[in-house]
Parts: structure tokens; sequence; C-alpha cells
């Protein structure tokens, strides 16, 4: 059944109930899930570091995994990755949140980021955690994480169902050009654009202390908005020739028809970083995708109303995610 999503009346439209639940809804349902740190390296000999939730599991080798990748310039404090945590620990569940480069709070070493479409670190990450725990492992991808978790997804087909039982995609920018359009204009260019590019310019000018002339500084300094950001940095660090070229060809949505790994696809219809027009459609995907989309919600937000005063938490949303993947253990 689908998620039934009704945000609190006082919080009207994608705006509010993506901001509200960003900073000011209860993430967890008791103590801030307690969460232990490995650092991988690479085969391209950078690292990632992995956070892991610590504490009793009850199912032995059979406990579920359940890993989460994280959305644009997120980590496992964003507050979806603390709900998830916390409702893993709930149901008993090992969870960990591998960070992409350079989301850790580390300087990554290699002469690269992370991007939208990187299914092949996401295929190099999932077989690492099935070299480390033997049970199943279920895969949450939020907004960026979750663009990169279906084009996984799509991009290995039937043999996605050797490393997953199922996946599920949060409010994934699925359409990268219609959302990456949509992020320079209007209030998004004014409150979220600038909000990510704080933290975006500076890594990428770190980048460049460790690659002089990886980039043109300048060009870099003067961008505006994700195309611009993305043209300079993003795109040419990854192998794409600029940004329409890497919003093209990282998009999952053209290639969810070949997805075989039984998936969720879950987004707000009031997403104000996704256009509706551009959310999927039946026709477009494959039969072991299963589409959700709540009129409200927003952008990673789907507040819920407690009982006292205006709280509110943002648990009912991984609640839902995680009660759809459990059907597949």
């Amino acid at each position: 059944m689908a998620m039934q999503y009704r945000a609190p009346w006082w919080l009207p439209g994608g705006h509010l109930q993506t901001i509200w639940a960003s900073v000011r809804s209860r993430r967890i349902e008791a103590a801030p899930p307690p969460l232990e740190r490995q650092r991988w390296s690479t085969p391209d000999g950078d690292f990632v570091d992995v956070d892991w939730l610590t504490g009793p599991c009850d199912g032995g080798e059979q406990t579920p995994l359940l890993v989460l990748f994280h959305g644009l310039e997120g980590s496992s404090q964003s507050h979806y990755a603390q709900a998830f945590a916390s409702l893993a620990r709930r149901r008993s569940w090992r969870f960990a949140l591998p960070h992409f480069r350079g989301c850790s709070g580390s300087v990554n070493l290699a002469a690269r980021a992370y991007h939208s479409g990187d299914h092949e670190e996401v295929q190099w990450l999932l077989e690492r955690f099935n070299a480390v725990h033997r049970g199943p492992v279920l895969v949450v991808g939020v907004s960026l994480g979750g663009n990169a978790l279906m084009r996984w997804a799509a991009e290995h087909g039937e043999q996605a169902a050797r490393r997953v039982r199922a996946v599920a995609a949060v409010c994934a920018p699925l359409d990268l050009m219609a959302s990456g359009l949509a992020m320079g204009r209007g209030l998004n260019r004014h409150i979220y654009t600038p909000m990510f590019l704080k933290t975006m310019i500076p890594k990428a000018l770190a980048k460049l202390e460790q690659y002089p002339g990886l980039f043109e500084r300048a060009r870099l300094e003067r961008a505006r908005d994700l195309y611009e950001f993305d043209n300079v940095f993003t795109a040419p660090l990854h192998g794409f020739v600029d940004t329409e070229d890497y919003w093209r060809r990282a998009s999952a949505l053209p290639q969810l028809a070949d997805v075989r790994v039984p998936a969720l696809v879950l987004n707000a219809v009031n997403d104000p970083f996704i256009p509706a027009w551009s959310l999927p459609r039946p026709a477009q995907v494959s039969g072991a995708i299963t589409l959700w989309q709540p009129s409200q919600g927003g952008h990673v937000g789907f507040p819920v109303s407690e009982r006292i005063g205006l709280g509110t938490n943002v648990l009912a949303m991984p609640e839902a995610v995680t009660d759809f993947l459990a059907q597949a253990l």
C-alpha cells in the first residue's frame, strides 16, 4: 500500500515541508543513534568513510543490513540519515552510511568528488558490504543518492539481485536536467542553491589546492547555480563533456524500464527541487518498480505532527520505506 501522507495544516506547501523537516523536526525515537566510523580504501588510492550503527542486533548472521546513500552534501548527520538509523535500530537491523567522496568531513585524495550517476561507486560499495555482511542487504538512496542507486539498479538488471534484496529511492531527481534547471530558478535559486554552494565551492577549491590546474578558479568562484558549478567542476572531473552531457547521461529516468530488483520510487508531487511533470509514470518503469507519489511532503520532508504544541517528527517516511523493504526479506 502506498504511503498515505498529509502534512500538518500549519505547514502548507513544499518549501515549508522541506525546510521545517530539516531544521525543526525530531529525527530520532530515543537517544541519538551511536555511530562508529570505518575508513575503506578504494581501488583508485582514495578512501570512503562508512558510519555504522553500533549496538546489538538480534538476528545473528541473517540480520538485515540497511545501507543508506545520502543526498547532495549530505552525511550521517543529515536529518533523514538519523531517522533511518533510528528506525533500523528499532527493527534490530544493522545500518551503514557510506559517505560519498568529500562528504565525511575529510578531504578525499583523488582528483574527483562524487556525482549523481556514479553507479560504479555504488557497485564497488555494495560489493564491499556483501563481503563484510552475510545477511540480506536493503538499500535506500536519498535525493542524489537515490538517482545514483537507480542508475546502478538499471545498469545491473537481473544481476542486481546478487547484491541486494530490494532498493528504495526517496525524492530522487531522476531527470537531472529538469531538476537541475529548476534549482536555478525562483525561490530555489535564492534559498537552496546558495546553501549547497556554500560547502561545494570551498571543497572544490580545496581540490584545486591538491591538484593545481585541475580547473579554472575564477570560473568556479563565479558559479551562482548548480549548472555553472557542474560545468566547471563536476562534469569534467568525472568524464563528462559539460553539464548537459552529465545531466543527460547520469539521469536514471530513461533506464528505469531496465530495473529488475524490487524497487520503491517515492517522490512528493510538491517537491520544490523536482518538477511534478518530470516524475516517472507507470509506463516508463519496469514491473519491479513501485511508484509512490503523494501530493505533499516536500523534498525529503514528510514532517508529521506530534501531540504537544507544534512539534513534528520525520519518522513516518522512513518507517513506510523500511516497511516496504522488509517485504523482500
